[in-house]
């Protein structure tokens, strides 16, 4: 029998810095499919430095918290709240910056700590 793997509040926990000394991401759950790997988690910006990120995977990311100011270089920015739906194909190039913070959560066809 396969067991579920249950996480509990993840919004509750700490997530690590991840880039700059604004940026924080944390890895919650990974799949045991190691063709095919899937990574969720949870990215935290706040004030000060946008980031720009190249992704190397394809990934979801729903906006749950906070606002965020999301621009993919064709010029368009979008100003994103919490119930917003991003996705973020292989190759994209994307900046994140926020007036206070924000909180998303994501799912990236990604291994653990592979962002």
């Amino acid at each position: 029998m396969i067991k579920m793997d249950y996480k509990g509040k993840i919004t509750n926990q700490e997530i690590p810095l991840f880039e700059g000394n604004n940026a924080y991401l944390r890895d919650f759950a990974i799949s045991n499919d190691e063709n095919a790997p899937i990574t969720a988690g949870l990215f935290r910006l706040e004030k000060g430095d946008s980031i720009t990120y190249e992704y190397t995977y394809e990934e979801m990311k729903l906006i749950i918290d906070g606002e965020f100011h999301i621009s993919d270089g064709s010029g368009e920015e979008v100003t994103a709240t919490a119930g917003d739906l991003f996705y973020f194909p292989k190759g994209s190039v994307i900046t994140f910056r926020t007036d206070d913070y924000a909180v998303g959560y994501f799912v990236g066809q990604r291994g653990v700590d592979e962002a």
